[in-house]
């Protein structure tokens, strides 16, 4: 497993060297479509895990951002990993090794005792702070139009449809709440039947509903059970219709744009059956305030 370290920059391998003295790759867990390597080391012990982005890196910068004032309300409990060092220039992050079963793809990803701990959770990070965002909607329409542009498979006549309903949008002020931003069973383990979270590369200040979106697409689809026992745990619903409806727009042509550029059929799939349902489902109408 050293030659794990070999995708490292020399820059973060001699950090890695400095903070970690002599300690030993116990198992990759990178995900392999994007230039992030994630590994899981010992030193003295003790396990840890390295982080670390590529050149064209920006989820360090907001992993660190988020560990070091939005998760202290998990740490302190124990439900998500403790940062011990980081570097921003070095796009590099080491944090305490948290045990856990990843819960996408367990027998916990049907459990509503799960989804109810994670709503618990999820309030608490939102809780912490809300700011007034001005901009927030507008510039949110900019980025997807922007994205429309560049290289994807969504059909001309669809697109052309998604132009002119977003360039007839509402844009009130939002309200912005510190968001883990990919919220969903990928990023949630299991340890002694206590729920933890895991990577915080796309945390940021968002409207609340923005961390329901995976969850709707996927699991409460499928299950509606998992979603009141979701929304029993977080203790209200964010989910105004109008903002919810444009959210969930925006958010699948940035999964199919995304997913296209890096590769990833499936998840490309799944934006664009989420642009077919919602269009199915006559919601362009709730897209005003």
């Amino acid at each position: 497993m050293a030659s794990a370290l070999d995708n490292l920059s020399p820059q973060q391998r001699a950090l890695v060297d400095t903070w970690l003295p002599g300690a030993t790759v116990e198992k990759d867990h990178s995900w392999g479509l994007v230039a992030t390597t994630v590994l899981e080391m010992t030193h003295a012990g003790s396990r840890f895990v390295v982080k670390a982005g590529g050149d064209d890196d920006h989820h360090i910068q907001r992993e660190l951002h988020a560990h070091r004032h939005w998760l202290r309300p998990w740490t302190d409990r124990g439900r998500a990993p403790a940062l011990v060092r980081g570097s921003a220039e070095a796009k590099l992050l080491l944090t305490r090794y948290l045990p856990g079963e990843l819960v996408l793809g367990s027998a916990y990803a049907d459990d509503p005792g799960i989804y109810r701990q994670a709503g618990e959770l999820l309030a608490l990070l939102h809780a912490q702070t809300a700011v007034r965002g001005d901009n927030y909607e507008k510039s949110e329409n900019e980025k997807s139009l922007t994205a429309l542009s560049g290289p994807h498979r969504i059909a001309p006549s669809t697109v052309q449809r998604l132009r002119a309903e977003i360039a007839g949008w509402p844009t009130p002020p939002a309200t912005l709440v510190p968001t883990h931003g990919d919220w969903q069973p990928r990023n949630w383990i299991v340890h002694d039947s206590a729920v933890s979270i895991i990577d915080f590369g796309r945390a940021a200040l968002h409207p609340a509903a923005s961390d329901f979106g995976r969850l709707a697409d996927r699991d409460f689809r499928r299950n509606p059970a998992l979603e009141a026992a979701f929304l029993d745990g977080y203790g209200t619903d964010p989910r105004e219709p109008g903002a919810w409806y444009r959210s969930r727009i925006r958010q699948a042509i940035g999964t199919v744009t995304w997913a296209y550029r890096v590769g990833d059929e499936a998840f490309e799939a799944e934006g664009h059956r989420t642009l077919r349902l919602l269009q199915a489902e006559g919601k362009g109408s709730v897209g005003s305030m």
